[in-house]
């Protein structure tokens, strides 16, 4: 459960790091008509494919070792590792595996593209620092374990860190409402774009 937000971290990483829905910014085939290999075909165009395919396999086999236990079977199910001689635990490893390649196809058949500037936005204001603190977190859990710190300790530790993410969240979100109530316009009888001066009369235009 400690390492539940590295593999959600991970899980959004590797369909981004794979160019694959909703972060095919690489591609956009409606934008492109066909994306970065409208120009190949025949052998190269399933070449390009393949690769892209092969990507998806080793980020989910990585992910399937890291986080799902590998070849182990799920818990209550152990008694299966024993089947074949050992080897139905390639079927274990085979069945997480096409667990991700589903969630690949399911995310491209269900999330619209996101754009560029929320890309980015998502990767270095949310991704990446909340990474680097859970990393933080782990490694002063691991400490505390190893010493033998009472588990009262341990889950006081973690409440004070989701406290402090809700809080800085929330006070960030706040200011961030306040700058956009002071940018508005408080006459609501003007626009909110610029209009140009009309003149009326012939007059005006040349006095103008």
């Amino acid at each position: 459960m400690v390492l539940f937000p590295s593999f959600i971290i991970y899980t959004i990483s590797m369909v981004g790091e794979t160019n694959r829905a909703p972060f095919d910014l690489a591609e956009a085939e409606g934008e492109l008509v066909g994306g970065f290999h409208t120009e190949y075909s025949s052998l190269k165009f399933a070449l390009f494919f393949l690769s892209e395919y092969v990507n998806i396999i080793a980020v989910s086999a990585l992910a399937t070792t890291l986080f799902l236990g590998g070849y182990r079977a799920f818990p209550g199910l152990g008694f299966t590792e024993q089947w074949l001689g050992g080897w139905f635990t390639l079927f274990w490893f085979f069945i997480k595996v096409l667990g991700f390649f589903f969630v690949f196809v399911w995310l491209r058949g269900t999330l619209p593209r996101l754009r560029y500037d929320q890309f980015m936005k998502f990767g270095w204001k949310v991704l990446i620092p909340f990474s680097l603190v859970w990393i933080m977190v782990v490694s002063t859990l691991r400490i505390m374990s190893q010493q033998n710190a009472p588990r009262t300790l341990i889950f006081a530790f973690i409440f004070a860190v989701a406290l402090l993410y809700i809080s800085g969240t929330m006070l960030f979100d706040r200011q961030k409402i306040k700058k956009e109530e002071a940018s508005k316009i408080t006459n609501n009888t003007e626009p909110s774009f610029p209009v140009p001066v009309i003149p009326n009369t012939r007059a005006e235009q040349i006095n103008g």
